[in-house]
Formats: structure tokens, C-alpha cells, sequence
């Protein structure tokens, strides 16, 4: 809802486009003037946590397997079970 206040905003590009155009960090009012924060030091602190959130974890994420290949592993999946199906009835175990 807007009251007829203007915000400041940063618009960051996003370091990875494939699902953001744009990152919007709306600043806080008091930062600029009690603080002692410069313009440059808040579009760098935007800057850096916009390329944080891009960026894959420390923990090392998996990376994913490309489309083409999901139909292939779930088709190999499936051969494995039927095969392992087949093995377990036509050698029955016996105790």
C-alpha cells in the first residue's frame, strides 16, 4: 500500500538470468542519514547478496541432471526392476 512516501530502491541485474530479470532491495529510511552509509557501499552490499543467493552453497550442491536424461534414468529404472523381477521368479529362493 502506498501513502504518498517515496522509498528508495536498488535494482541489482540478476548474475543468473535463467529465472530472475531482477533483484529489488527496498533501503531502510534511516540508513542514509543516521548511519553513515554511502550510496556505493549499500548497491555494493545489494550487489553481493544478490550474487550470494545466485551462487550454488558451500555444501557443495548436487548439480542436476539435464532434462534429456531424466526420461533415460527412469527407463533404466524400470528395466532394472522388471529384471529384478524376473530373476526372483525364475529362481525361486529356498530356505
Amino acid at each position: 500500500m502506498v501513502k504518498g512516501t517515496s522509498r528508495r530502491v536498488i535494482v541489482v541485474d540478476s548474475p543468473d538470468a535463467e529465472l530472475f530479470e531482477q533483484a529489488i532491495f527496498i533501503v531502510r529510511n534511516d540508513v542514509l542519514s543516521e548511519r553513515g552509509v554511502t550510496a556505493q557501499m549499500l548497491v555494493n552490499e545489494a550487489c553481493r547478496v544478490a550474487r550470494s543467493c545466485a551462487k550454488p552453497s558451500a555444501s557443495g550442491r548436487a548439480r542436476r541432471l539435464p532434462r534429456s536424461l531424466i526420461p533415460l534414468l527412469w527407463i533404466a529404472l524400470g528395466a532394472l526392476g522388471i529384471g529384478l523381477l524376473w530373476f526372483l521368479t525364475a529362481f525361486p529362493i529356498t530356505i
